[in-house]
């Protein structure tokens, strides 16, 4: 199994957006206005990078949403969903 860096797209209630952070940091990788234009095509993938990974999209209350992979072609297949 390949190891997958992991995100997560959260709502920050200070400054009003959306924070792209890695596991284990504590520092935006990328902010986005709206949780729509973070979601839109592409565009977490290109902020991911070429070597891609794992984000956990979270609702604005903090509950798991979804979760994607980039490039698709790495998603485990032996998890649900």
């Amino acid at each position: 199994m390949t190891n997958l860096r992991k995100f997560t797209l959260t709502k920050d209630k200070q400054k009003n957006d959306w924070v792209l952070t890695e596991e284990g940091s504590d520092r935006a990788r990328k902010r986005f206005s709206t949780k729509a234009e973070a979601t839109k095509g592409g565009t977490l993938e290109k902020a991911l990078g070429a070597q891609g990974g794992s984000v956990r999209i979270r609702k604005e209350d903090g509950k798991i949403q979804e979760e994607r992979t980039f490039p698709r072609s790495r998603d485990p297949k032996n998890t649900p969903g």
